[in-house]
């Protein structure tokens, strides 16, 4: 899906129009990757407010990664929430996508020079359900990807890392061009991981299993909204590593994430998963999410900055 133009992108400290925000292409991250970025959703809700979702712990997490990065970010948290809110105002959008990025500039080409200027953005834009209206509701296609997540020493994986997305971006690529809509990726020693964007859950007999944060994964903030939704339902959820068959012979299978939000898994691998639609625990804590982000749910307020 395309980007439809807006008006203004936040660069370093100032809001620039959308046609000039641009970088050298001898930029540094451009050619190594070297780079951290978020998604971040902003949801109209019931009320009429528009509300960014989990704001401050996305912040967080993309300070951690540029941190990762031996990238000195002269931004604050509170900083960088705002120039998030002040994005959405400046579009005057309801609902919106938000990409920060924090990267290395134009300076030098030196692997490890440390010339090239650390330059943060925020941009936001219209997007929908990422694997798409149907696959929320009728669930998706997956297979399992022949790319494998990598372990702790190659890859920081508790990192929103741009150079560390190239993997994610060759199985999506084969997984469409196979016929699916996701893949799905093993670790090094053949464990269930993640999709090349979304954490997984598994539920077998009213058990709900996700791979812990140990494991070759991204510690997701909807992965963790999940967990706290469930448990509120009196679910029984566990974080342990699981074996790829446990897919094929699961209950359910879900997929969760900023983009993804909660998306029901219907087959893999040419196998049909439960009932080979969403099941009603999938069901559920789909009706509790959207009620927060943007319904009328107002228990959970505080996961929310009002715009």
């Amino acid at each position: 899906m395309g980007i439809k133009k807006l008006d203004t992108i936040w660069m370093d400290g100032a809001m620039v129009p959308w046609d000039d925000a641009s970088e050298h292409l001898l930029a540094h991250t451009m050619h190594y990757g070297v780079g951290a970025f978020e998604g971040i959703r902003a949801y109209h809700r019931a009320d009429g407010r528009t509300a960014i979702f989990r704001l401050r712990e996305h912040v967080e997490r993309l300070l951690d990664s540029a941190h990762i990065c031996t990238m000195e970010v002269p931004y604050t948290t509170d900083q960088v929430m705002k120039a998030c809110i002040d994005v959405v105002k400046a579009n005057k959008m309801t609902s919106c996508y938000l990409r920060p990025l924090i990267y290395l500039g134009y300076g030098a080409l030196g692997l490890g020079s440390f010339e090239p200027p650390v330059r943060t953005m925020v941009a936001c834009y219209e997007w929908g359900a990422y694997l798409g209206d149907d696959g929320l509701k009728k669930g998706i296609k997956c297979m399992i990807s022949g790319f494998t997540r990598s372990n702790g020493n190659a890859v920081m994986n508790k990192g929103k890392i741009c150079g560390q997305y190239v993997t994610s971006v060759l199985a999506k690529r084969m997984a469409i061009k196979s016929g699916f809509e996701e893949a799905l990726m093993l670790d090094p020693k053949g464990m269930v991981a993640e999709g090349t964007g979304e954490n997984i859950f598994v539920v077998k007999k009213d058990v709900v299993r996700t791979p812990p944060t140990s494991a070759a994964i991204l510690s997701g903030i909807t992965r963790d909204t999940t967990i706290q939704l469930l448990r509120e339902q009196g679910v029984d959820v566990r974080e342990e590593m699981m074996a790829r068959d446990e897919l094929y012979t699961a209950d359910e299978v879900f997929l969760t994430g900023t983009a993804a939000e909660i998306t029901p898994v219907r087959d893999i691998d040419h196998r049909k998963i439960g009932r080979g639609e969403a099941g009603p625990v999938t069901r559920r804590l789909q009706e509790a999410f959207f009620s927060v982000v943007k319904g009328t749910d107002t228990k959970h307020d505080h996961w929310l900055t009002y715009v």
